[in-house]
């Protein structure tokens, strides 16, 4: 590893060479741990804590799929071996399994076997055309094929030209399900519009990511002073009162998408040529979250809280660590302490969540700072932890 003899106190660790090795040799323990995955089935394993896979009953999560094909798709842009057949091994499983090939579009689950269950969703869509883009970025035709369909399912039932933002749920029939709109699988849009305008140069994604950004972020998080709404009704008003699924739809306000969106609407600044309110919005969205969320006399970030900013979750999963390490470095250049939050979360990460002895991320920690499980089990996915060590 190289030595930083001319580095101050004062240098970014970005810039110096020690630390980006340090980064790159996460990468790429990360894709070692994960490559072992792919289901000779179809599809790929969850894995256990040792990175065996976990017993289940072969159905896939729509998530689980895309984001390996995405995160082996960086692999492959980066030059690693080994990364391309992972990618074509989860497309295939996206074309033949995912996919209703007679209404068009993907389900949640779905088994090698062609079984299929659950809604289409526009947080599974989302993931749908990261996957395909970040595929044809990394030169497969069937990246592209699939980038191409899932903009034209998203614009035929997911997208509302009126608001300017995303609808969230259909059964499989395309019979909407009414009365939800949620700004998750929103943000997860705007990181997938941006990544298929860097595949196709097609203006029109990066013009629907920043209509997206304007309503949840400019007009909306503003509004309630950077606290992030979570969910809404069908006229995009705040629904304080909503109760929902524990897991992807949790009551109150998330501080780790907060950071999220920090950390795209700097990436969204950038591909736009600069927005005036975008790194400000940054900036209130990345201070709001960490005072709402960071736990400083345990360390690490609670999972909700509600808006009488008391805590409700304190659970403190990985995500939002990664979420707030690519915040810190992407506000670095607009804010004074950006930098020291950087350390700050990457010091928790290396003691408290990096598995140094098995690989991968522990995805969660108890009361004393120990891994611990329940709602997270194994080690769920490498798409947050990879994020956080690829960060420009």
């Amino acid at each position: 590893m190289p030595h930083d003899t001319d580095a101050t106190p004062d240098t970014p660790w970005t810039r110096r060479p020690a630390h980006r090795a340090w980064l790159a040799d996460q990468a790429d323990r990360l894709w070692r741990f994960f490559e072992g995955a792919a289901d000779s089935a179809g599809g790929f394993h969850t894995l256990d804590t040792e990175g065996r896979p976990r017993p289940g009953d072969g159905f896939r999560d729509i998530h689980d799929t895309t984001r390996m094909v995405h995160c082996f798709a960086l692999a492959e842009i980066a030059g690693r071996p080994g990364a391309a057949p992972v990618v074509e091994h989860g497309l295939r499983f996206l074309r033949d399994a995912h996919r209703d090939p007679d209404r068009g579009g993907w389900l949640w689950s779905a088994r090698a076997d062609g079984a299929r269950r659950g809604r289409k969703t526009a947080y599974g869509h989302a993931f749908v055309l990261l996957a395909g883009a970040s595929a044809a970025r990394a030169g497969h035709a069937a990246g592209r094929d699939l980038l191409d369909e899932a903009a034209a399912v998203i614009d035929r039932h997911f997208w509302d030209e009126a608001a300017g933002a995303l609808r969230e749920e259909f059964e499989p029939d395309w019979t909407e399900i009414r009365g939800y709109r949620g700004q998750n699988s929103n943000m997860h849009m705007v990181e997938a519009l941006m990544a298929a305008h860097r595949a196709t140069g097609d203006a029109l994604f990066l013009t629907r990511a920043e209509r997206i950004a304007d309503l949840i972020v400019n007009r909306l998080a503003r509004a309630t002073g950077w606290r992030l709404g979570e969910h809404f009704d069908e006229d995009w008003q705040l629904d304080r009162g909503y109760r929902g699924d524990p897991m992807f739809r949790p009551a109150g306000i998330t501080p780790g998408h907060g950071l999220e969106w920090a950390r795209l609407l700097v990436e969204l600044d950038r591909a736009t040529g600069g927005r005036p309110w975008m790194i400000e919005a940054a900036k209130g969205l990345f201070a709001r979250a960490l005072a709402l969320g960071w736990d400083a006399d345990r360390g690490g970030i609670v999972y909700t809280v509600g808006w009488d900013d008391r805590v409700e979750i304190a659970d403190r999963f990985w995500w939002p660590v990664c979420e707030g390490i690519g915040a810190a470095r992407a506000l670095t250049p607009h804010l004074p302490e950006a930098e020291g939050w950087y350390r700050r979360l990457w010091d928790l990460a290396a003691t408290r969540f990096i598995d140094h002895r098995h690989g991968g991320w522990h995805p969660q920690i108890d009361a004393e700072g120990r891994p611990s499980s329940d709602p997270f089990f194994g080690k769920p996915d490498l798409y947050h932890a990879l994020g956080a060590c690829l960060v420009g």
